[in-house]
């Protein structure tokens, strides 16, 4: 295990490795250099910082205290802020040891299932290089930080020559070396993502017969790249690789990226800004709902039919599928075991599924921050054992522990040795 040392200055041990609990959060730190030397907390220089879980609660303690202590750390009122804004999004990992604990038991729990019921949420794909929504460096959350001023939170009325001082050793400076990698936001390469290991456990587990059903909030395509039939899956807010008639309701699943964006961007350019140098496409039609365009460009190849062809993504304000929604709930009402994998269960509908299963409720949490449904997982059956489980940490370290309680040691040693091949039957797939 990597080793790594713990952003809090008055940690006792101040070594951390990646068995141990840990705490990780990202702040937004101001353009101009500051003192290092006055925070409490070695942040990074893009904003990031690493705790033992007792460290975290100390530093939280810091963060909430109203007066300054005469022996002992204190925090700076701009410091506090920094520690607010990253308690939003902190991400937890449990222990190496608790983390195989729990796969044993929930391999137990799938292979004694009778209708087991997987939940997916962003979290399964960020190892394939696509990033989540709520998590600390999260699409939702880097929107959410930019509207922090922080720059006018750190000004103080010292004179300008002193605020222009030569970086030290001990200061922070966010502009300081390379730009973080994927800083960038030029658009997902759905074409060449790759199903992740936990993609790839779903679907060997519904070959074997212990996972029944897929329910999804992913749009990425990769559970249908991994193997997964559509009869097998209900993706909740679509899939960037099936378009359909709006027609006569012909569905097509593709090799390549379906979403016309430029046409998208046409109209979002006319609602932010009143006028656009975009030339608007012949076959867009904005959507009423969303004010966006669903229309790919491409027409139904049904005979006579001919309707143009729409992308099947759930944009805010846009409405489930009907026939899609009713398969998941059908599923989530039959389910005994419901394994809610890489999602903060925050979007609803769709999490809303979770609660739908035959009681007592037995839920397995496996994502890197807390949700509404953690004490339910922890909850007691009539015998005194637990119903199920919660597990702080990546999916894809969960899921590989799991598998080696399902699979025989041969078994696992042959699926995984055939990870290379796979890999290149996806390329074909996606080529």
């Amino acid at each position: 295990m990597s080793k790594m040392s713990c952003s809090f200055k008055s940690c006792k041990t101040g070594s951390l490795n990646e068995s141990e609990c840990r705490i990780e959060v990202k702040t937004v730190l101001p353009k101009k250099t500051i003192d290092g030397s006055k925070l409490s907390i070695n942040w990074r220089t893009d904003g990031e910082a690493k705790f033992h879980k007792d460290c975290w609660n100390g530093v939280l303690k810091l963060s909430r205290s109203r007066t300054k202590k005469k022996d002992g750390p204190n925090m700076s009122q701009q410091e506090k802020i920094l520690v607010k804004e990253a308690k939003k999004s902190f991400e937890q990992f449990d222990s190496l040891q608790h983390l195989c604990s729990e796969a044993k038991r929930v391999a137990q729990m799938i292979t004694s299932s009778k209708h087991c019921v997987a939940f997916t949420g962003a979290g399964i794909s960020t190892s394939a290089g696509i990033g989540d929504y709520r998590g600390k460096s999260g699409k939702w959350t880097e929107m959410d930080q930019n509207l922090l001023d922080v720059d006018s939170i750190f000004e103080t009325d010292e004179p300008e020559t002193k605020k222009r001082k030569t970086q030290t050793e001990g200061s922070v400076n966010p502009e300081a070396g390379e730009t973080e990698e994927g800083n960038e936001d030029d658009g997902v390469p759905y074409e060449s993502l790759r199903p992740t290991y936990t993609h790839e456990a779903l679907y060997k587990l519904i070959q074997d017969g212990y996972l029944q059903y897929i329910i999804s909030q992913n749009g990425d395509g990769l559970h249908g790249l991994s193997g997964v039939a559509q009869d097998t899956i209900s993706e909740l807010h679509g899939n960037v690789f099936i378009e359909k008639c709006e027609s006569c309701g012909k569905r097509y699943e593709r090799d390549f990226y379906v979403m016309d964006d430029i046409s998208s961007q046409y109209y979002e350019e006319l609602e932010d800004f009143g006028k656009t140098d975009i030339r608007k496409p012949k076959h867009a039609v904005k959507c009423e709902r969303c004010g966006l365009c669903h229309r790919t460009g491409r027409k139904c190849d049904k005979k006579g039919c001919r309707g143009f062809l729409i992308d099947s993504i759930i944009n805010f304000c846009d409405i489930l599928e009907d026939e899609i929604t009713e398969r998941a709930t059908n599923h989530a009402s039959q389910c005994d075991l419901m394994l809610c994998l890489g999602t903060t269960l925050k979007v609803t509908p769709a999490s809303d599924l979770v609660e739908l299963g035959k009681h007592p409720l037995r839920l397995v949490i496996c994502n890197r921050q807390e949700t509404y449904m953690d004490s339910v997982c922890t909850k007691k059956g009539k015998d005194g054992q637990q119903l199920g489980s919660r597990v702080f940490g990546d999916c894809d370290i969960f899921f590989r522990e799991v598998m080696k309680h399902i699979l025989d040691p041969d078994n696992v040693k042959r699926w995984e040795g055939g990870r290379e091949s796979r890999m290149k039957k996806y390329d074909k797939k996606r080529s």
